[in-house]
């Protein structure tokens, strides 16, 4: 955990964070950001995922140092881990897709459709 304990300090610094500064994002004591830094001790993973976050880094880069040369446009897709690939977030509507999303814009106009029946008929 060598890698984590420099990349955490060299992301931290990166940022123009202090060590307090870090630990009252991550409601912790500057000791434990110390220990970490130091390599004494490690993070737990809620810690180590906040981290990430802060530094808005992914978590292969924090902790191992390895650099992503994704191109994958994280607008359209996003990794699903059960099909352990990157899917695109909306996918194509059909007809259903549409009736699902717009259900209500569809009830509307079947009452005001349902409403110009009635006043039809009743001026007849």
């Amino acid at each position: 955990m060598i890698k984590l304990a420099e990349q955490l300090k060299a992301y931290r610094k990166k940022n123009s964070l202090s060590q307090d500064d870090l630990a009252a994002k991550l409601l912790i004591s500057r000791q434990a950001i110390s220990k970490w830094e130091s390599g004494d001790s490690t993070p737990d993973l809620d810690n180590v995922v906040k981290l990430a976050e802060i530094f808005n880094v992914s978590l292969d880069n924090l902790v191992l140092g390895i650099k992503s040369d994704s191109k994958v446009d994280s607008t359209q897709f996003v990794f699903d881990p059960r099909k352990n690939k990157y899917v695109r977030r909306y996918d194509t509507m059909n007809f259903w897709g549409v009736l699902t999303h717009f259900w209500w814009l569809f009830m509307f106009m079947f009452i005001a459709f349902l409403f110009c029946i009635f006043m039809i008929a009743a001026v007849l």
